[in-house]
């Protein structure tokens, strides 16, 4: 498979990349061995550097005052970028965690880290078992075959997620076709519309209104989860604006979903296509740990985040001008041959597995520790009762430049 390096940097920009690991790697390796630091034109997106080696990567992240979330958080079309800038200045659009920067960033993590700390996570553990259980019998009911992405790993996570927001299982499944739409914006089958600038702030406002109205409730009659915190948080002793309250639940009902969803369904398909991991793990249930942080290397459900250099720099040599971007590639970046020896080889015990698919520094992913719950918790579960598995037809990935991962997962199984 041929390529140059700026083709390979081209098609991180176009979201059908996505839909095919081997393509997408091929482009990443490339870059790592040719251009790890490479400039990027693609029609329709502002220009930006492609950072693809962990160590540049992990300098950026550890560096936040050098390079900024703000005004370019992720990878977007110039279009997209124009009209979501419209709104924020307008004060309805998204500013969550993820868009900010310090000295606004630390206060608003602040609110709702308690929710995320081991203390918490114990609490939440008998929950997260609970729907573990639940889904696997819900796979045992589905008989001998199902599509596991859409019947257990998509919804699996987010009854979790919502539970701790503590939104009523009834708006279950409203929440998870808006977070589809919104991380899948570019797809033809999770996508709203043709996935233009309209589709996609389209999919935001039902989203604010859905969060003000809860918003409004929960400061009227507060309970004692998640979303009445956030909604009666104040910072410097004034309340926090409804805008970066609807933001803050977007953040923890979206990401805290699709990403622990990529997670366990690529997981499966990981396993499914390395038996002997498979037989690895089922002999050793103690490498659960070590298999669920390969699992989130592997996937890497974060595909990039974007960083704005706050004044003239470098990396490693190369120029970067004050207020240009970088593309940080997530998965690039666990695949880095310097840090992971054999990286594509999938291995239920590698140790040390310091990916980066959460992130590093100040902005190290806030529900990383969940996120690690849910997976082990539910092939805690299904592990022991696998007596046979096999795939049942193509996987299909989402055709995303942000968030993403498998759509469809058919398998074919035998559950004791």
């Amino acid at each position: 498979m041929d390529t140059t390096p700026t083709q390979a940097g081209r098609s991180l920009a176009n979201p059908t990349t996505y839909t095919n690991e081997t393509h997408l790697h091929h482009a990443l390796t490339h870059l790592r061995h040719h251009a790890p630091i490479h400039h990027v034109q693609a029609p329709g997106y502002t220009p930006f550097w492609a950072i693809t080696r962990h160590a540049d990567i992990l300098d950026i992240e550890r560096d936040h005052t050098l390079w900024r979330n703000a005004p370019r958080p992720v990878l977007r079309t110039t279009d997209l970028d124009t009209a979501l800038h419209t709104r924020t200045t307008r004060g309805t659009g998204l500013k969550s965690l993820v868009h900010m920067d310090d000295p606004e960033h630390r206060p608003l993590r602040a609110i709702a880290a308690d929710y995320f700390r081991p203390k918490a996570m114990r609490a939440l553990q008998p929950r997260i078992h609970h729907l573990a259980a639940r889904h696997i019998t819900t796979m045992a009911e589905h008989g001998t075959t199902c599509d596991f992405a859409r019947d257990i790993a998509a919804p699996y996570p987010l009854y979790a997620i919502l539970t701790l927001l503590g939104l009523p299982e009834s708006d279950f499944p409203r929440m998870l076709r808006l977070t589809q739409q919104l991380f899948g914006q570019n797809d033809k089958d999770t996508g709203r519309g043709t996935g233009t600038p309209h589709d996609h702030t389209s999919v935001l406002e039902d989203l604010f209104t859905y969060f003000r109205d809860l918003t409004a409730q929960r400061r009227a009659h507060p309970t004692d989860d998640l979303a009445s915190h956030i909604a009666t948080a104040h910072i410097d002793g004034h309340p926090l604006p409804d805008n970066l309250a609807i933001s803050y639940y977007i953040l923890i009902a979206t990401a805290g979903h699709d990403t622990t969803s990529s997670t366990i369904a690529g997981g499966l398909e990981a396993l499914i296509r390395h038996p002997e991991q498979l037989h690895r793990l089922r002999q050793n249930p103690a490498l659960l740990p070590t298999a669920v942080e390969e699992m989130i290397r592997w996937v890497s459900p974060v595909k990039s985040f974007m960083r704005t250099a706050a004044t003239d720099t470098h990396i490693n040599g190369t120029p970067i001008s004050r207020g240009e971007s970088v593309l940080l590639a997530y998965p690039s970046a666990n695949r880095d041959e310097s840090v992971f020896p054999d990286p594509f080889r999938f291995d239920v015990a590698r140790h040390p597995n310091p990916h980066l698919a959460f992130g590093h520094g100040v902005h190290f992913c806030l529900g990383a520790a969940l996120a690690r719950m849910q997976a082990s918790a539910l092939f805690a579960e299904l592990v022991p009762r696998l007596a046979g598995i096999e795939l049942d037809g193509e996987p299909a990935w989402i055709a995303t430049t942000f968030v993403g991962g498998l759509k469809r997962l058919p398998i074919r199984y035998t559950l004791t």
